[in-house]
C-alpha cells in the first residue's frame, strides 16, 4: 500500500494547526447561531401572496418567538432564490427576513439586520426532509472551519395577515455574509465577477472543492457568477480588508447536492453525469497537494461527521440510512492516497 508523501503530512499537520487558530481567532456568533437548540416561532404577513418577481418590493410581516423568552418583531418578508423561487418548482418560495427595528439587548435576534431564511419548497414531506439534509450540510461544512455560514433550525408556524395558521414546517435560517467575514476578522469582496485562480487561498480552495466532492454537489464557481452579480456562483469571497490575493471562498445552497437529492435537481449543463448523485471533483489542479492533506484529515473525522447528520432532529430513518451509505462511499474513495489521486484527476487546469 503507498505511503502518504512527507509534503502531505506535513501538509495535513498544517490543517490541523491552521483549523485550531481559526477557531481560536474566529469571534463567538451571535445569539441566534450560539445554539443548536431547534427555535419554535410564528411568521405572520400576506405570505400566500408574495411576489417572485426578483424586484419586487418586501412586505411587511412580523415574527413571533414562542417559548421561554418571547418576543415580537416587525418584519419585512420578501422571496428570493432562482429556482426555488418559481413557481413551477416550488410552491412555498425561499424567504428573506429583514428586521425594520433593531432586536433590542435580550433578543435572540440582536445584531440582526437580514437573515435568509430556507423553506420547504412543497409540503410533500420528502421536500421537509430535504430542508433537514441541506441543514445537515451546512453544519458539515461549519464543523470543519469556522469561515462557514452558521445555520439555526426552526419550526416555523407560517400565517396570514388574519392570523389564520396556513402551515407549519422546519426550515432554518442562515447568518448574512457580512456578520461571517466580521467574524472571523474579514471583509466581502464586492464588486467583482470573475477573478483567478491564484487569488484564492490554496487551502480555503481545496477545503471547498472537496467538501462539495464528498456531498456531490457540482452546482457552483469559485471564480466566477453570473453576469451582474458578485463573484462566485453559489458562493462568496472573504479576505482581509483591501486585500484582494490569499481570498476564501465560501460555500452555500446546498439543494442541488447528491446528499439532498432535490426532486429537482439536474446536473448543470456544461458538465456531463448522470444525475447529481455522480460525484465529479471540480477543484483547482494548482491545489492538489492541499487537496490530498485535506482528504487525509477528513479520514480521522468520519465518525464525527457522520454523526452530524445523525443527530439531525427529525431526519427521518431512511433520510438516515441513506445518507450515511453516501457519506460511506465518499470515504471509501479518499481512504488512501492513490485514491484520492484517483478522484483528482478531473481537476480543472
Amino acid at each position: 500500500m503507498r505511503l502518504i508523501s512527507k509534503a502531505a503530512l506535513a501538509a495535513s499537520a498544517f490543517w490541523t494547526l491552521s483549523c485550531v487558530t481559526s477557531a481560536i481567532a474566529a469571534d463567538k456568533p451571535a445569539p441566534l447561531f450560539a445554539s443548536d437548540d431547534v427555535i419554535s416561532l410564528t411568521l405572520s404577513g400576506p405570505i400566500s401572496g408574495l411576489s417572485r418577481k426578483a424586484d419586487a418590493k418586501p412586505v411587511a410581516g412580523v415574527l413571533k418567538v414562542t417559548g421561554a423568552a418571547p418576543e415580537s418583531l416587525p418584519v419585512e418578508l420578501s422571496t428570493r432564490g432562482i429556482t426555488r423561487r418559481l413557481a413551477q418548482i416550488c410552491a412555498f418560495p425561499p424567504l428573506r427576513v429583514e428586521f425594520t427595528q433593531k432586536p433590542g439587548k435580550e433578543s435572540l435576534f440582536r445584531g440582526q439586520k437580514r437573515l435568509k431564511l430556507v423553506t420547504h419548497c412543497q409540503k410533500a414531506e420528502k421536500y421537509q426532509q430535504d430542508v433537514l439534509l441541506e441543514y445537515a450540510a451546512y453544519r458539515l461544512y461549519s464543523s470543519l472551519t469556522p469561515e462557514s455560514f452558521n445555520v439555526r433550525l426552526a419550526k416555523v408556524d407560517y400565517a396570514g395577515e388574519d392570523g389564520h395558521l396556513l402551515v407549519t414546517r422546519y426550515g432554518f435560517f442562515i447568518e448574512d455574509i457580512d456578520r461571517l467575514a466580521q467574524r472571523n476578522g474579514h471583509e466581502r469582496l464586492r464588486g467583482a465577477n470573475r477573478i483567478s485562480a491564484s487569488q484564492l487561498d490554496p487551502e480555503a480552495a481545496a477545503r471547498f472543492a472537496v467538501f462539495e466532492y464528498m456531498i456531490s454537489n457540482l452546482d457552483w464557481a469559485m471564480t466566477a457568477s453570473p453576469a451582474g452579480m458578485d463573484c462566485c456562483h453559489n458562493s462568496r469571497l472573504v479576505g482581509a480588508k483591501g486585500v484582494t490575493t490569499g481570498l476564501i471562498t465560501v460555500p452555500y445552497d446546498f439543494d442541488y447536492s447528491g446528499l439532498v437529492d432535490a426532486p429537482y435537481a439536474l446536473p448543470p449543463d456544461a458538465i456531463h453525469v448522470a444525475n447529481v448523485r455522480v460525484r465529479l471533483y471540480r477543484g483547482f489542479c494548482a491545489h492538489n497537494t492541499q487537496a490530498q492533506a485535506f482528504a487525509a484529515s477528513l479520514l480521522a473525522r468520519r465518525a464525527s461527521l457522520l454523526s452530524i447528520v445523525d443527530k439531525t432532529p427529525e431526519l427521518n430513518s431512511e433520510s438516515r440510512e441513506r445518507v450515511a451509505g453516501y457519506l460511506g462511499e465518499f470515504f471509501d474513495k479518499i481512504s488512501s492516497p492513490a485514491k484520492v489521486d484517483e478522484m483528482l484527476k478531473t481537476c480543472l487546469r
